[in-house]
């Protein structure tokens, strides 16, 4: 093929694909910075240097940035100072009618550079397709990690399932249509998880909840990954930010996974 001078550039999901293989990694290290605003760009150096060769992507929360006085500034250096190969997932959760959802997607993808971005689909498809553009990525949230006293997410529908499983729906009809979207299933009810990918086979998912907040590694491994022994994303934040060792934690959890996943692949 004639090399006409342009740069190919992966999308989103293929470099998501090639660094899962090329780290035979499953991690998604959390970015949630906490500290005074003098030694966090320091400690979020060193997370990424230090995690880096053992993850599959990086996840800054959009909220611990925007906390601080010039914290836009610091989100696009972070996502700057990670390696080009490994995909960033800005989690903002946005959830806004269409008009508005443009220009945050303006914002996640043009101003701070992400390649991907968390979504909250309380508004339908109005609230994920702007962001579900050509090389970009977009997780929907489905089934969260949290345990609110009043949920949402786990009202009953008349026709059989859950709010959540509604969602899930939902996100699986767009990515017939765009190929580019999974869902946020949090790890701590493994049944529910399971759920979601007998519905939604096909599509990743971002994991969260595994430690701090009481979900069982194997058992969201279990439910979770695809016969491929790919699928998932098993975010750790705090774990991570607050070793003494960063890189350790990392790889670490990454062997974790790993030593499961020939189990759940042959199962």
């Amino acid at each position: 093929m004639q090399n006409l001078g342009f740069a190919y550039h992966p999308s989103s999901m293929e470099k998501l694909i090639q660094r899962v293989q090329q780290a035979d990694s499953l991690v998604c290290v959390g970015l949630d910075p906490i500290g005074a605003d003098d030694q966090v760009l320091a400690r979020l150096h060193e997370v990424i240097d230090q995690t880096a060769p053992y993850v599959a992507a990086f996840k800054p929360n959009l909220a611990f940035f925007l906390s601080r006085p010039d914290g836009v500034n610091l989100l696009r250096i972070v996502i700057d100072r990670v390696p080009k190969d490994i995909p960033v997932i800005l989690d903002g959760k946005f959830g806004d009618i269409a008009n508005t959802a443009e220009h945050y997607a303006r914002f996640a993808y043009e101003v701070v550079g992400a390649d991907a971005v968390t979504v909250n689909p309380y508004m339908g498809d109005d609230a994920i397709v702007p962001f579900a553009q050509p090389g970009k990525m977009v997780f929907v949230l489905a089934k969260t990690s949290n345990k609110p006293t009043h949920s949402l997410q786990d009202v009953a529908l008349t026709r059989g399932g859950y709010l959540s499983d509604l969602a899930a729906g939902v996100a699986k009809e767009l990515d017939n249509q765009h190929h580019n979207i999974g869902l946020v299933v949090g790890a701590t009810n493994p049944e529910a998880l399971a759920r979601v990918r007998q519905a939604c086979p096909d599509q990743w998912f971002l994991i969260p909840g595994i430690g701090a907040q009481g979900g069982d590694l194997a058992s969201t491994l279990q439910a979770g990954l695809r016969p491929d022994g790919q699928g998932v994303l098993i975010n750790s934040s705090r774990a991570i930010w607050q070793a003494a060792d960063a890189g350790a934690a990392a790889r670490e959890l990454q062997q974790q996974i790993n030593s499961y996943r020939p189990a759940v692949i042959n199962a």
